[in-house]
């Protein structure tokens, strides 16, 4: 009998994983998603959604999910022995079914008046027969890491164990560009540590055509002359040389060759952005274009919104790191090396980032380690006394953590980064009003790669990547009163609205995967009748039962 495991990053914006040889340690198979399967993009969403809801049907929503990548890794799950996940903690509290009224509410009063016993986050090996409906074994274990507390968790662990940022004697710093940023600087043998909410935009998300890193993104841009090479990733999630583009004009390709693109991801974003200003194409806050977008080719565009989301991303991750490093007494020019982590870590241009201030301006050498979070749980699977190191590490880490939420340094960074790319402050002035509130200077960053991936995840087993497209749940109801106006699907930034008017009565399906959540709710208020209401969506039965009834 075969002897198998399950590596799985349970990330906030789409789960990764790989099932394993135990045997060997050999990679067999890698399935993403390119969604989370609860509603929206970040983790207030997920935890707005679990509060509503409750938490079980969170759970049962991500257990689902899991299920459908089980029944895609091609192994045979009466063989998994063990499974181990890694991600922020309101994932893995999620996963576990946890408090997480502590990770939603601030203050010991609220908590005290809710009456929040404090959970322990602690290291734990589980086994699968306690979580019900979860398609392995009973006696199959399952391995969950520590967090620090609410906003250091178990991925940003892995973001400092995997990247060896641990071993580097220099002043260097280690940065996944998720929606949460964590970030990690490593100096004189400290590690200072923070999150940034950053937001989805530098994963593809809250972008008008944007996706995931995933067979079909555009994930990198080269000039050639007055156009742009797109670089597109292949079923191999391997960047190669796509379609040949006029970023001003919207309609076809100048030249269609190569990989076809289908959306843009994180750093295709980053790209562009970079790519227009050094082009005078952008000049902040516009888009000098006919239309006020930049094009990648037939129904493929970055809007000036979608570049203020972006924008956000960069400035939270610039404030944060240099927020860190006022925390340990250095100057962003001091640190040396970046360790780069996550599909954006991996695929992005550190000649660009850095001219976006995504980079510490003194860094010299960038290496890019991949996704940090998925290598972690395959060294669990193997190893399952990593857990020790990993709780040791935790405890060092409870004393060095910065809350940028409550940092009057990194308010004032942000505000600035708000005023540059939403009102077009012009970086001298930038500069200037550094000098004026006593932070360090941030000249542009030209650094180098020295270590570079070709994908986030190196090895996708001998049978490759699988791609599962539909990973929520679809459920669909009948408003009584509804008047199929379709001006709640036509509102809907993600399409995640379809109706059916062609019955005797009106039925709405919401695919539980692709909308927003109750952060969003532009289909409310379009409602003529006040006949649709999205929380009724979250407690609905499945389509099919639906048809059926």
């Amino acid at each position: 009998m075969s002897r198998l495991a399950i590596a799985l990053d349970l990330g906030t914006s789409g789960f990764r994983a790989q099932a394993m040889d135990l045997a060997n340690g050999v990679v067999i198979s890698t399935v993403i998603t390119n969604r989370h399967p609860l509603p929206g993009t970040n983790v207030i969403d997920h935890l707005h959604f679990a509060l509503e809801l409750g938490v079980e049907t969170a759970r049962d929503l991500m257990l689902q999910a899991i299920n459908k990548i089980l029944a895609k890794s091609g192994v045979s799950l009466d063989d998994v022995m063990r499974l181990a996940v890694c991600g922020n903690p309101t994932q893995l509290s999620l996963f576990q079914g946890m408090e997480i009224r502590d990770l939603a509410f601030a203050g010991s009063r609220k908590l005290k008046a809710l009456g929040v016993t404090m959970p322990q986050r602690t290291a734990e090996v589980r086994t699968a027969g306690e979580f019900p409906g979860l398609t392995l074994p009973d006696a199959c274990d399952i391995i969950i890491p520590p967090a620090v507390h609410d906003e250091v968790g178990a991925d940003a662990l892995a973001l400092i164990i995997q990247s060896g940022i641990l071993d580097c004697e220099e002043p260097a710093i280690a940065i996944d560009y998720g929606t949460n940023a964590e970030m990690a600087l490593s100096y004189q043998g400290r590690i200072f540590t923070g999150s940034a909410a950053a937001g989805p935009a530098l994963e593809g998300q809250h972008i008008s055509c944007g996706t995931l890193a995933m067979p079909g993104a555009i994930a990198d841009m080269e000039a050639v002359g007055p156009y742009h090479r797109l670089l597109v990733l292949d079923g191999d999630m391997l960047p190669t040389a796509g379609p040949l583009i006029d970023l001003r004009m919207a309609g076809e390709a100048i030249e269609s060759v190569g990989s076809v693109a289908r959306a843009i991801t994180g750093t295709g974003v980053i790209a562009a952005l970079d790519q227009a200003l050094e082009a005078g194409i952008i000049s902040l806050p516009e888009i000098r274009s006919a239309d006020g977008a930049l094009h990648f080719g037939k129904n493929i565009y970055l809007t000036e919104a979608d570049m203020g989301e972006a924008g956000k991303a960069i400035g939270a991750i610039r404030a944060g790191y240099v927020t860190l490093g006022v925390e340990a007494g250095i100057a962003p020019m001091d640190i040396r090396t970046a360790y780069l982590a996550g599909a954006s870590g991996t695929y992005v241009d550190a000649h660009k980032s850095g001219r976006l201030g995504l980079i510490p301006p003194g860094v010299e050498q960038v290496k890019q380690v991949g996704n940090t979070s998925l290598a972690m749980a395959r060294e669990l699977v193997m190893t399952p006394s990593r857990l020790e190191a990993m709780a040791d590490l935790a405890e060092r880490l409870g004393h060095t953590h910065t809350m940028f939420a409550k940092s009057k340094i990194f308010s004032r960074l942000f505000l600035l980064e708000l005023s540059r790319w939403t009102e077009g402050m012009p970086m001298a002035t930038y500069r200037e009003m550094l000098s004026r509130f006593h932070l360090p200077d941030l000249p542009e960053s030209t650094p180098m790669i020295v270590q570079a991936m070709k994908r986030d995840i190196s090895d996708l087993g001998r049978r490759g990547l699988t791609t599962l497209e539909s990973v929520g749940l679809v459920v669909a109801l009948r408003p009584e009163g509804c008047l199929a106006c379709m001006g709640c699907m036509e509102v809907c930034p993600t399409s995640a609205l379809a109706i059916d008017s062609m019955s005797n009565s009106t039925t709405i399906y919401l695919d539980h995967a692709l909308c927003n959540g109750v952060a969003c709710r532009r289909c409310e208020p379009v409602c003529e009748p006040k006949v649709f209401h999205l929380i009724d969506f979250f407690g609905a039965k499945r389509a099919a039962a639906c048809e059926e009834a």
